[in-house]
């Protein structure tokens, strides 16, 4: 009888004596074949409802065979690399195949998996693509598909990927394995998608979803009338939390690097000692401040939303909102930060109503229009030559008549790599177009469903600032929830 008991994993690999929450449960209920959805908070502890299972069935195995593969599906190519090399450093037999690697690493990385090498391996859905790894694929037994953050699956989630909704293929492909689909956030609109676009009867699935039941999260919404009232609400909190007495940290967080970075110099004038954290810094940069962050060395971070991945730490006392957040899926994710070692924390939207503006801009942008899409395509496709040579400003001023801070390309682009009309990773300098402009790209209704829907989540965020009933309450019934009975 095997000695790699879920327990024992957990001991054995990842160093805690009790599982959190119900994730013994999801673990077992994986374990015996049976379909699950799980929807748990950003750093609760949803990667080791697939990891432990992951390693049971591999230890089950034969010695003498190859043992079967977990295949775990992530949009998150930025954090695969260090997901692999945290569980690599456990003695873990774990992989990452995706479009960051040279030809030559992808390579041996198939041959590797190929010949049963890795047990656990991560990729992104776009690589059912490639023919090279449906070959290796086929030659391995998968057991068990986690698909991580699962609302890319729906049309109706927040960050729609295209090939997720190729998953009921996908999982055919594979031999239909038993399924964890895991997200952190998923309207009851959203639950029903992902299991339609898994393939999979309601009955078929079990639900798992952990709430914002949090009694030691205090939500608070400010009214706010300019830069001089945030500034002097967020040192207030400062004050009472990052004394030299407590060891607890907090996250600012802000929509423009712009404003995060007058903020900064405004607190950094008024010798308030912070590190700032955005997509506009180098990779390597920003692994150095969360890294600071989570070891203590700083314990104030002023963040855009970029900020989050693999932000697992335990004493944030506070997170404040210093601009409205585009949707409560984001706010949601984001507070959930706070507190996490049941201790006293406080959670603070600063709300200035002229901040709806730059959000209503950001629908804009992350929502062109079915002309947009079909300019954009025309110049990758007959424009080659000056794109690869002048790069996406070039593209941006015939298209956006040279306004300087307009998405619309970059979403556009984004897209169009999505639906796998432009290769994986974005390089104009290399950029070519190999397929026909998607149909749903085309669709003015379909995109104007979306925007629509997209304008509806951040009405609701409008509402829940403006409600003067529980705040968790409303977050629930959001989400789909029911409050605990207060027994």
């Amino acid at each position: 009888m095997t000695t790699a008991t879920p327990p024992n994993i957990l001991k054995t690999h990842f160093g805690f004596d009790t599982f959190r929450g119900p994730q013994q449960q999801i673990i077992e209920h994986v374990l015996s074949g049976s379909h699950a959805l799980v929807i748990m908070p950003t750093g609760m502890g949803k990667s080791l409802c697939y990891q432990i299972p992951a390693l049971a069935i591999a230890a089950d195995a034969p010695k003498s065979d190859k043992p079967p593969i977990t295949l775990v599906l992530s949009p998150l190519i930025a954090l695969m690399k260090d997901q692999v090399d945290s569980l690599q450093a456990k003695g873990i037999k774990a992989t990452f195949i995706n479009s960051s690697l040279r030809k030559h690493e992808r390579e041996n990385r198939y041959q590797a998996v190929a010949d049963g090498r890795y047990s656990l391996l991560y990729v992104t859905p776009e690589r059912f693509r490639k023919q090279e790894f449906l070959d290796v694929i086929a030659s391995r037994e998968v057991k068990l598909l986690a698909v991580d953050e699962a609302h890319c699956i729906s049309e109706w989630g927040h960050d729609f990927r295209p090939d997720y909704t190729r998953l009921s293929d996908l999982r055919a492909i594979m031999g239909n394995p038993t399924t964890i689909a895991l997200t952190a956030t998923a309207t009851p609109e959203v639950q029903a998608d992902i299991v339609k676009q898994l393939g999979l009867q309601p009955d078929d699935i079990r639900l798992f979803h952990e709430g914002i039941d949090r009694p030691n999260l205090d939500l608070k919404v400010m009214d706010v009338w300019d830069g001089d009232e945030k500034l002097d609400a967020m040192k207030v909190i400062f004050d009472r939390w990052l004394t030299p007495k407590s060891t607890g940290s907090g996250i600012v967080y802000f929509t423009l690097i712009r404003t995060l970075e007058e903020f900064s110099d405004r607190l950094r004038a008024d010798g308030v000692k912070h590190v700032c954290y955005h997509g506009g810094l180098e990779r390597r940069e920003r692994k150095s401040i969360q890294d600071d962050f989570m070891n203590g060395r700083n314990r104030l971070v002023l963040a855009t939303n970029a900020f989050g991945m693999g932000v697992d730490k335990e004493d944030i006392r506070f997170v404040i909102h210093a601009d409205v957040p585009g949707s409560m899926e984001s706010y949601y994710q984001e507070i959930g930060r706070a507190g996490r070692d049941g201790e006293p924390a406080e959670c603070v939207l600063l709300y200035d109503q002229r901040d709806l503006n730059t959000q209503m801009e950001f629908l804009r942008w992350s929502n062109p229009d079915a002309d947009f899409y079909q300019r954009v395509y025309d110049h990758l496709k007959n424009e080659t030559e000056q794109i690869r040579a002048f790069g996406i400003d070039w593209l941006r001023e015939r298209l956006c008549d040279r306004q300087r801070h307009d998405r619309r390309v970059e979403t556009s682009l984004a897209m169009l790599q999505r639906y796998g009309v432009i290769e994986d990773e974005i390089d104009l300098a290399n950029v070519e177009v190999t397929g026909p402009m998607p149909e749903n790209l085309a669709d003015e209704e379909r995109l104007a469903a979306k925007l629509l829907r997209d304008q509806k989540k951040l009405y609701a965020l409008v509402q829940y600032v403006q409600s003067e009933d529980d705040r968790k309450a409303f977050i629930h019934e959001y989400f789909g929830l029911q409050l605990p009975s207060a027994e």
